[in-house]
């Protein structure tokens, strides 16, 4: 026996209508959703990040990615590149009641990141300026057309125009405009002037004004071209006589100093020469000196041994008596035991050869 199951019934208009109510509410949290929360938001390198939460600022960031989740919370980016601009006025009305024309370029910067705090200052007022570049450009424009005003009308034509003068009123440009920018946040820089347009009357005022300028110049120049010419040709044949003077002064001076050379040479001559005889003389006397110390030592010498001699004679002489004795021990002592004795007359004394050779003794016995 099969028990039959019960499937209850499914209400297909209930089901449309519950998705309906999805999709509807779906689509209000999309709708809603920016003021909801931002999910990875890019900063870029050339931006800042405006942070937003219950329409006040939160933060000022620098370039990166960014999620935030609350009530009205929103992220604004603002450029931090530099804006161009360029300004024309035909017609700006001089001190003098001269008319100029005048182009003027430059460059806008809105507050950085560093900045942060002249952002937040002026975001109310100005917000629209950073945000928008076109509303920014006609901004800054403006103010250049007063900059400009201002400071051509405070000087003359010439001081505008002439020489240098282009250079000073693009610096009064320049710092005017800057003073008006900074009301607004903003910065200026490469402010330059890049054309004056001029009137045909002024035109042809500053034609005239430049073409005399140029004939007192020339004028001027012709003046200093003769005076230096004829400052040349003196200064040239001042040069000559300098030049002669100058080689008769030196020729003087080498033939001094030749002269001179002379003389010393001479001189060290002599002296090499006193020097030579001096060392001659010396040696020589140095060699007498050693020659005589020489002599004298030999002598002394000499007398050292001829001392004992000298001594015996001395004594001999003062004792005949003692060379009697001393001739007969010598005598005697020639006389050896197997010599004959010979007898001689009374003050006599025998002369003996002792036999050699081919020699006969002899015996002298004559008396003295």
């Amino acid at each position: 026996m099969r028990s039959s199951g019960i499937r209850p019934s499914v209400n297909i208009n209930v089901v449309r209508g519950i998705i309906i109510a999805i999709v509807i509410f779906i689509a209000i949290v999309v709708l809603t959703s920016s003021n909801l929360f931002y999910i990875m938001q890019r900063v870029e390198q050339q931006e800042v990040g405006v942070r937003f939460r219950g329409g006040r600022i939160v933060d000022v960031v620098g370039p990166g990615l960014y999620t935030d989740v609350g009530f009205y919370v929103e992220l604004k980016k603002v450029p931090s590149s530099a804006v161009p601009f360029t300004v024309e006025d035909d017609e700006i009305i001089t001190q003098d009641k001269q008319r100029l024309g005048l182009v003027v370029a430059g460059d806008i910067f809105r507050p950085n990141l560093s900045q942060a705090d002249i952002m937040k200052a002026y975001w109310a007022q100005y917000s629209e300026l950073y945000l928008q570049e076109s509303i920014l450009q006609d901004r800054v424009e403006g103010l250049a057309r007063q900059s400009m005003k201002v400071c051509i009308g405070e000087r003359t034509f010439n001081d505008n125009v002439i020489g240098t003068a282009r250079d000073v009123l693009r610096e009064c440009i320049d710092t005017e405009l800057s003073r008006l920018a900074e009301n607004y946040g903003l910065q200026i820089s490469n402010v330059v002037v890049p054309n004056i347009i001029l009137s045909n009357e002024a035109q042809a005022l500053l034609d005239a004004i430049t073409q005399s300028r140029l004939n007192t110049e020339k004028a001027a120049q012709d003046k200093l071209k003769a005076e230096a010419e004829a400052a040349a040709e003196q200064a040239r044949q001042q040069g000559e006589v300098r030049v002669a003077q100058s080689r008769t002064q030196e020729e003087a001076r080498q033939q001094t100093t030749l002269a001179q050379l002379e003389t010393e040479r001479a001189q060290a001559q002599q002296m090499v020469i006193e020097a030579q005889k001096a060392n001659e003389l010396l040696t020589a006397q140095r060699n007498f000196e050693i020659s005589q110390a020489r002599a004298r030592a030999a002598a002394e010498q000499a007398k050292a041994d001829l001392a004992p001699e000298i001594a015996k004679a001395e004594l001999y002489k003062a004792n005949p008596e003692y060379v009697a004795l001393q001739t007969a021990l010598a005598n005697a002592s020639a006389f050896k035991a197997t010599d004959k004795l010979i007898f001689t007359p009374l003050g006599t004394i025998p002369t003996i050869i002792v036999p050699g050779p081919g020699v006969q003794p002899t015996i002298e016995t004559s008396p003295q």
